[in-house]
């Protein structure tokens, strides 16, 4: 065998590894920094939850959050719906 015959399967490996491999650990890089915010999770913090609802968060349970989006209506929601925190004090 020459060294030309494995120029396909090198090619190969990079193209697996720029369409799969890559993506994945982006996938993951994200879904760890997300975890690591909804463990943060303080009452009192503004945030957003996946389905575009905005709120402060008044009370923190190991799965739920007591969201209040109006003055005193205060709504459950999964804590993994938690999207982002805003910077805004609540």
């Amino acid at each position: 065998m020459t060294p030309a015959d494995f120029i396909p399967l090198a090619l190969l490996a990079v193209v697996f590894f720029l369409l799969i491999i890559r993506p994945m650990r982006e996938r993951q890089r994200q879904f760890t920094a997300l975890k690591k915010m909804q463990d943060a999770l303080e009452p009192g913090a503004r945030v957003m939850i996946s389905s575009g609802i905005h709120g402060i968060i008044r009370t923190l349970d190991d799965e739920t959050v007591g969201l209040e989006i109006a003055p005193n209506v205060v709504i459950t929601v999964a804590r993994a719906a938690v999207a982002e925190v805003s910077d805004a004090p609540g």
